[in-house]
């Protein structure tokens, strides 16, 4: 049933996602899956578990080899995440539900805290001068409306940008100050 939720919402998007439907594909009866999940929240918790999964492995990709420096390493690490999110509308929507992440169910939270932590560490090694935990989450937070608007099109619209390389450019900028591009 997970693996039908991730491909549902990977094709329709999370509004798809309810217990009848993902019964009728898994070709099981619709009261089937509350014999795994008691509630539909802990079906969506699953599913987006899966998401946190997948993005953590691409930021653990990302984190390179020690060669690049904290802030080339944020850069990817941004890349990483801002593809993940317009890749994967429809998941990134469901990870970041906050009825997912309060309810407790798989302990998200325990799932997508250590992403955090990885940009606090890397921000904390790059900006010494700044809390690093209040410049991670105001990053993270831009990021997160570069993602979303981007994929309403609206930064398209305002920006004239075909792609968002310049924004995510601005943004690390604006967080961490102007990158030496000697």
């Amino acid at each position: 049933m997970v693996d039908v939720g991730v491909d549902l919402v990977a094709r329709e998007g999370a509004g798809a996602l309810t217990l009848r439907e993902i019964a009728r594909r898994a070709g099981v009866s619709h009261g089937a899956p509350r014999r795994y999940f008691p509630t539909h929240l802990e079906l969506l918790s699953a599913i987006a578990h899966r998401g946190f999964t997948d993005l953590a492995a691409r930021v653990g990709s990302a984190r390179g080899d020690g060669r690049t420096g904290p802030r080339g390493r944020l850069t990817e690490l941004s890349r990483v995440y801002l593809r993940f999110a317009l890749e994967n509308s429809g998941m990134y929507e469901l990870m970041f539900r906050h009825d997912l992440l309060e309810s407790g169910h798989l302990r998200l939270r325990d799932t997508s805290l250590p992403l955090f932590e990885v940009l606090v560490e890397l921000v904390g090694r790059v900006r010494v001068d700044a809390d690093a935990r209040a410049v991670a989450a105001a990053l993270w937070a831009n990021l997160h409306g570069i993602a979303q608007l981007w994929r309403w099109g609206s930064l398209q619209l305002a920006t004239g940008a075909d792609d968002f390389q310049p924004l995510l450019r601005a943004a690390l900028d604006a967080h961490l100050g102007p990158e030496d591009r000697r």
